[in-house]
């Protein structure tokens, strides 16, 4: 598959990013118009591996991606039927593009990560090896939601302990830093993602761009929370608040619906499936609360 020739300052940097599907692809395409007010000439594409059984070309622009991608990002890709297709090519690309970071995803895609000095390679020499020591006593046999929200207080944690130990332990904080943005991605933690991994990792002619747009901090969201489409007012992020009185209620309802919502989904505000769940009880006279 060829490419369309473009001009030097279309073609400064491109950022592919892989992924299980297309739920952050909305929040990605708004922060690329971020991205490029901050960083002209940066592109940045999504593709869904559940997007190539129904369209084999989508597999193929995939691919062609890939293969001259600058920075890619493989994430979610645990299906045999959702790394298989690319893993030549991701294998291929490696060593020639300025960052691999392969998060969430099976050891064959994981173990292809390259970012900077750091490469997920198994071993325990050096950053790896201090890592398993501040991972502390595993958290086997302890129930799901503890075990869950203790690596989540160590992921948040991990970052700033790194920011003061010099050398490759720099590359494996941005690994961590990474995982952070992508686990509350909504559009301005996925570009300040892509920042971080510009800032820090842009090589060859786009080495230029390192220090023109340093990204802010991940933003920070509640774990578990509260969503509605019309709940508003301070404390309140695209409809969600860890505030009760904040969702709205129907008037003399017959009953109120709990309802169990993604939080991926709502952080990328990818959420008109859910509006369109709640509209249809509130129809009925149902007050509900997504949570």
């Amino acid at each position: 598959m060829t490419r369309k020739p473009t001009t030097a300052a279309e073609d400064a940097m491109r950022v592919v990013i892989v992924t299980m599907d297309s739920h952050l692809a909305g929040a990605a395409a708004r922060a690329e118009r971020l991205l490029k007010r901050r960083l002209p000439g940066l592109s940045l594409t999504v593709h869904a591996a559940s997007d190539w059984a129904a369209d084999s070309k989508s597999l193929a622009r995939c691919v062609a991606d890939i293969e001259t991608a600058d920075i890619v990002i493989a994430a979610m890709l645990f299906m045999e039927e959702h790394f298989l297709p690319v893993l030549p090519a991701l294998k291929a690309r490696r060593d020639d593009c300025d960052a691999m970071v392969c998060i969430m995803s099976a050891g064959e895609v994981m173990r292809l990560t390259r970012i900077g000095r750091f490469s997920m390679d198994g071993t325990t020499r050096g950053p790896m090896a201090f890592l398993k020591k501040l991972r502390g006593k595993s958290s086997e046999g302890k129930p799901a939601a503890t075990a869950g929200a203790q690596q989540m207080k160590m992921l948040r944690r991990l970052p700033k302990l790194l920011r003061f130990i010099p050398g490759t332990a720099q590359d494996v904080r941005a690994y961590f830093l990474t995982l952070q943005y992508w686990l509350a991605g909504s559009e301005e933690n996925i570009a300040s993602m892509v920042q971080l991994l510009v800032n820090g990792y842009a090589d060859g002619a786009r080495k230029a761009l390192r220090g023109k747009a340093p990204p802010e901090a991940p933003i920070e969201y509640p774990d578990v929370g509260l969503y509605h489409p019309r709940m508003k007012g301070a404390g309140v992020h695209k409809g969600m608040s860890d505030k009760l009185d904040r969702v709205p209620r129907i008037a003399g309802a017959k009953a109120t619906v709990g309802l169990l919502l993604m939080r991926s989904y709502l952080l990328a505000g990818n959420a008109r499936h859910y509006d369109g769940v709640i509209a249809a009880l509130e129809a009925r006279g149902l007050s509900v609360l997504p949570a």
